[in-house]
């Protein structure tokens, strides 16, 4: 039993330090068709607030067209603060005004310290032929939009022509972005990228968890690629996709095309700092687009499944809770539930639903209670068993013969060996979906607690008060648990694990230990419960025989 216990405590270890930095490489697209001659995305209805640029005319400029010095242009609406640049005409800031960082400012997704060196979001990629002219160095000359929500970007050189336009919403998540580049009068195809680094930088492994993400339609299936993927170059994916972008845990910026065509999506690695730790390390990025002209609406926003499900049920799927999906999301809808109606707090709803789930395997609990406690009166016919072939190795036939000898009497007395590890097994499943959801619901990410600042975060002090509250109860209720072996090297190894425990969560999300810690608590009203109401049997006497007698 205790090798079990141990390997379940492995198992939680694998879960806490090494899933965040694996992940399932996806396979890559069927093999890319013919391309057809490039050509300008055909819009299927008007918008009214976008005129896409059309090839061949509204570029088509003899005189040149370029600004004189570098001018920065603010977008201000009620979810967003985003910041362009005719340098290039780029965002060189896009800022979620409902989203904290954790100094407590609006987040910010573009990672300023990658952008300088990989350039900045929505810079062209050149896959086939470069332009005459760096088009990402050039000054645009800039138009604004009526209403201060957009900016037309244009130059001209007389030879390389180029338009981009942006279109944003007053009070949502969607923006539209065309982009159009002509060179000797021939359209030029290209990529706007979001390169150097996305999203929330304080998410533990952020460079890690930044991957882009595209869904094809022919397959109906969420594809995603890490840095990794990229690490020997760009890797290029072609379909017709309902989306591509970037995301990382909380957030995503996926173009969703404007017609049934379809488009590239190239992953890239860059190794580059990043906004929080300034460590180097390799980061995904997304490069969208490849015709001469591209058309999109775009999401920049944060992975909520009800507004993902509005825009487009199938953004929905970028919020993956995992292989225990089928636990972890209803586990999510509960939680959210309790919060909306009975708790109003995040933490009180994990809180509860940990309590009604160790209520609900409070019968499995006094099974295994029983269980644990025959073995505890079979201690002392275990540990005779045990001195009886106190010299036998490991590989020794008469090995075989104590472990029958012991199951026998285990048998005999109607015990099962495995009965105690059971609540711990059953636990497992809730454990690694209460993982997944303080993992990738937005909801939970700066939910607060008490002191806690963010549920999705380890607390932010350097003495952490819930592992260690974790680490007392769950010695106190090693103390009242019965113990079945009787060897006290055993008993010694099993007092450790609560500072084992401890090593593992310390650095776990608030919520995940806020959870553990109340399983533990409830785990020590019950078992005083079960005390109270079982009594240890007595312990059951050694069988002597004169041939057991004649070898002590």
């Amino acid at each position: 039993m205790e090798r079990n216990l141990l390997l379940a405590f492995l198992l939680m270890g694998v879960v806490l330090f090494l899933t965040p930095y694996f992940y399932k490489s996806q396979k890559h697209a069927p093999e890319k068709p013919a391309r057809p001659n490039p050509a300008v995305l055909e819009t299927p209805s008007a918008s009214p607030v976008v005129a896409a640029p059309q090839a061949g005319r509204s570029l088509q400029t003899p005189a040149p067209i370029a600004a004189g010095k570098e001018e920065l242009f603010t977008i201000e609406t009620e979810l967003y603060g985003i910041k362009l640049s005719n340098r290039g005409a780029v965002v060189r800031s896009w800022v979620l005004k409902k989203f904290k960082d954790s100094a407590g400012a609006p987040l910010e997704l573009v990672s300023a310290p990658g952008a300088a060196r990989t350039g900045y979001p929505f810079s062209l990629v050149f896959p086939d032929k470069e332009p005459a002219v760096n088009v990402n160095e050039v000054l645009y000359s800039a138009q604004p939009a009526p209403g201060g929500l957009g900016i037309d970007y244009r130059y001209s050189d007389g030879n390389v022509t180029v338009h981009k336009i942006f279109r944003f919403e007053r009070d949502g998540y969607l923006s539209q972005v065309s982009s159009e580049v002509m060179q000797a009068g021939a359209g030029l195809p290209h990529l706007l990228a979001w390169r150097g680094g996305f999203g929330d930088p304080s998410v533990q492994n952020a460079a890690g968890q930044q991957k882009t993400v595209f869904f094809d339609a022919a397959s109906n299936k969420l594809n995603t690629k890490d840095a990794k993927a990229a690490k020997n170059g760009p890797v290029n994916d072609y379909g017709n996709y309902s989306f591509a972008g970037i995301e990382d845990n909380f957030f995503a910026a996926v173009f969703l095309p404007k017609a049934s065509a379809p488009f590239d999506i190239r992953t890239v690695s860059d190794t580059v700092p990043g906004a929080a730790d300034k460590a180097e390390q390799p980061r995904a990025g997304a490069e969208v687009g490849g015709g001469a002209g591209n058309q999109f609406t775009l999401f920049v926003g944060p992975k909520d499944l009800d507004l993902l499900r509005k825009i487009d049920p199938r953004l929905e799927q970028m919020v993956d809770f995992g292989w225990f999906s089928l636990i972890a999301k209803p586990l999510f809808l509960i939680v959210n539930w309790l919060n909306d109606h009975l708790t109003h707090n995040y933490g009180w709803a994990i809180v509860l639903v940990t309590i009604l789930i160790n209520s609900a395997l409070l019968p499995m609990r006094l099974k295994s209670m029983k269980s644990m406690k025959h073995m505890q009166a079979l201690a002392p016919q275990i540990a005779a068993i045990n001195a009886k072939y106190k010299n036998v190795g490991l590989r020794d036939p008469r090995k075989q013969e104590q472990n029958a000898e012991v199951m026998e009497l285990y048998k005999k007395h109607g015990v099962n060996p495995m009965g105690g590890c059971l609540p711990m097994v059953i636990q497992l499943p809730f454990f690694i979906a209460f993982y997944k959801v303080l993992a990738v619901a937005i909801e939970m990410r700066g939910a607060h607690w008490l002191w806690v600042t963010d549920l999705s975060q380890p607390e932010h002090m350097a003495i952490r008060i819930l592992p260690i509250a974790m680490i007392i109860a769950q010695f106190v209720m090693q103390k009242m648990t019965p113990t079945p072996s009787a060897d006290p090297s055993q008993q010694k190894m099993m007092m450790f694990m609560p500072l084992v425990f401890g090593f593992m969560f310390w650095s776990a999300s608030s919520g995940l230990v806020l959870y553990w810690l109340t399983s533990n608590l409830v785990g020590i009203a019950q078992q005083w419960f079960i005390n109270k109401s079982m009594p240890a049997p007595a312990p059951e006497p050694v069988a002597t025989s004169k041939k057991s007698g004649g070898r002590r």
